[in-house]
């Protein structure tokens, strides 16, 4: 019979929010894979628990999730954890929780802190539907496509962002969602100097521009507003719809295309496109 695989939430910098199950599964487990075993040592230590570690990072995943499965397979239980936060979430554990799906081992959360539900519950910006983008790409072009694809997304959206690299990705937000956009931006959750300043990107970006940014940031940012009417007539998107089948696309899909980038309904201009078939 396998053993389990534990995904322990550990603290995202104070120590007292680990919570008593996470304590005892690291107690109770054969062996954990961490992240970086020099900063979990140090968790584990402070704790008193004594446990073989093994090393499971971005860098050695495939190898070391093959050895990992290859202990779970045997009977062994493992716990996962990262330096800080969720493990599995924009983090090579979940390419472990995939390898232990499909070679039938069972998964389970032992939930804890995750610094992107914090930040969005401090936000102030709704939280009823929120995308979650982790770190957007250090090319420039990815980048920019990346908040592109998200001009219309109406979601509130979570960004990870590293004092680096902030300034140049405020700009890139501003530029692409303009100035006037509201965004939250969390910093050092839970540690002494947290901070969660709420403005707009233009001011973001002109605060940063001048101050010096330091820790690491969550940032928050809402959504595009919901336009107030369809950009065009049901008629016109009827010939929209006649123009892309016209390439050969099927109504379907021209409807959903039209549907998409007017605001028209889908239901009714299909209807109305179907008339004009």
């Amino acid at each position: 019979m396998s053993g389990t695989l534990y995904l322990v939430a550990t603290p995202i910098g104070n120590l007292g929010d680990f919570s008593p199950r996470a304590l005892e599964t690291l107690g109770a487990v054969d062996f954990v894979a961490a992240e970086d075993t020099r900063v979990s040592l140090k968790l584990l230590n402070h704790f008193g628990v004594k446990k073989p570690l093994v090393s499971y990072h971005e860098h050695n995943h495939v190898s070391a999730g093959q050895s990992v499965l290859t202990r779970l397979l045997a009977g062994e239980s493992c716990a996962l954890v990262t330096d800080a936060g969720t493990p599995a979430i924009s983090d090579p554990g979940e390419d472990l929780v995939r390898l232990c799906a499909e070679n039938g081992v069972e998964v389970l959360a032992v939930p804890g802190c995750c610094a992107a539900v914090n930040a969005l519950a401090v936000s102030g910006l709704p939280t009823g539907r929120f995308t979650f983008e982790g770190f957007l790409s250090v090319s420039k072009k990815s980048r920019r496509e990346h908040l592109e694809s998200l001009r219309q997304e109406a979601r509130t959206m979570i960004f990870h962002e590293a004092p680096h690299k902030l300034r140049a990705t405020l700009a890139d937000l501003r530029d692409a969602f303009g100035p006037e956009r509201r965004i939250a931006l969390c910093r050092e959750m839970t540690k002494l100097h947290e901070e969660t300043r709420r403005c707009t990107l233009g001011e973001a970006a002109a605060y940063y521009a001048e101050n010096t940014p330091r820790g690491e940031y969550v940032l928050v940012v809402a959504g595009a507003e919901p336009s107030s009417a369809a950009a065009v007539t049901l008629e016109e998107g009827v010939r929209q719809v006649r123009a892309l089948r016209e390439t050969g696309l099927r109504l379907k899909d021209a409807v959903r295309e039209v549907a998409e980038h007017t605001g028209l309904s889908k239901n009714e201009l299909y209807a109305a496109a179907l008339e004009e078939d």
